[in-house]
């Protein structure tokens, strides 16, 4: 990955409270995962940003050696990496996510 696509990703990861990179648009998602991501995160009725990989090759390639995790959708929360759609599924089902995102201070939408 090249220095000018981390700095792209960190800046991403760092400017926004909740962001998601997923395939598609939180309108049309292109994977079940994404989907499922994005139903997650409305549920929970917080405010996000979203990066559609699909439009940008170095970002989508870039965002696996960034969190040193090989699929997408990736969560961050204030900064931090999260988990795939999985993760985020297995974290709302305990309470987790919810907690997360209170305990991070994450606006709601």
């Amino acid at each position: 990955m090249s220095n000018t696509t981390e700095n792209r990703i960190a800046e991403i990861v760092n400017g926004n409270d909740v962001v998601l990179f997923m395939k598609g648009s939180p309108l049309f998602p292109q994977c079940g995962f994404s989907s499922k991501a994005i139903a997650i995160l409305e549920h929970l009725g917080v405010e996000y940003a979203s990066v559609d990989v699909l439009q940008d090759m170095e970002i989508r390639g870039g965002i696996k050696a960034y969190s040193d995790w090989p699929t997408i959708p990736q969560l961050y929360v204030k900064g931090e990496f999260v988990g795939g759609s999985d993760i985020m599924m297995e974290m709302f089902e305990a309470g987790e996510l919810q907690q997360l995102m209170e305990d991070s201070g994450v606006k709601s939408a």
